[in-house]
């Protein structure tokens, strides 16, 4: 242990950013493309056909119940035999992440719509709108409202879990911090330097979290 040497920060900082770069892109695509899957899988959860429902139920417990960094594996290995090509580590990382995030994301949709009573559907449609018009224009809002806070909040775990992509060669952020450290021999500036930058995206979301809340509380 020595003193501490901010230079060797400033010297890969470019190298650096291209890994935060990579994470908050692949965190960016993974979210949407697990809100958007898992409001689809969230209509599919509430269907009244049951082996639809059932379906749903099976592919949210399944997701829901193996590690993100064993899925990461899996479609890493599994994607480019069934499509007979290679498919790179970041189409692996991003397929992985949309499928795991899908599950939780579906759960949270789901019961923001049925935080909502059904009885202001039945009222939509007395009032002479269909039961579609009914979902948009008066659940989907109210429902918008409450499942917000959680929907951020599984974001920003979603964020800090693209450090487990070091698993298939992807160069993110953290693996940029642990390639820079053991290059310089600088562990404890790099490590440092990884938890503060952690910690300020993370810390500003949970703010933004809160103030959320406060304004669709009033």
């Amino acid at each position: 242990m020595g003193p501490l040497d901010a230079n060797v920060i400033l010297r890969n900082l470019p190298y650096l950013w291209e890994g935060l770069q990579l994470s908050l892109l692949l965190a960016a695509l993974a979210i949407t493309g697990g809100i958007l899957f898992g409001a689809i899988m969230s209509v599919l959860r509430m269907s009244s056909i049951r082996p639809v429902a059932w379906l749903a139920v099976g592919y949210v417990n399944f997701f829901r119940s193996v590690p993100l960094i064993l899925v990461i594996f899996w479609i890493y290995f599994l994607v480019p035999l069934l499509l007979g090509r290679a498919t790179g580590p970041f189409l692996s990382a991003w397929i992985a992440f949309t499928l795991f995030e899908t599950a939780y994301y579906c759960e949270i949709i789901r019961a923001g719509v049925q935080s909502i009573p059904k009885g202001q559907i039945s009222a939509g449609v007395a009032s002479g709108m269909s039961r579609l018009q009914a979902m948009r224009h008066i659940v989907m809002p109210q429902a918008f409202r409450n499942m917000m806070p959680i929907l951020l909040t599984q974001s920003i775990i979603l964020f800090q879990d693209t450090s487990l992509v070091y698993v298939v060669t992807l160069r993110d952020f953290m693996t940029s911090v642990v390639t820079v450290a053991n290059q310089d021999l600088r562990l404890v500036e790099l490590y440092l330097f990884a938890a503060v930058v952690y910690f300020v995206i993370c810390f500003t979301g949970s703010r933004f979290i809160n103030r959320l809340g406060g304004s669709f509380r009033r």
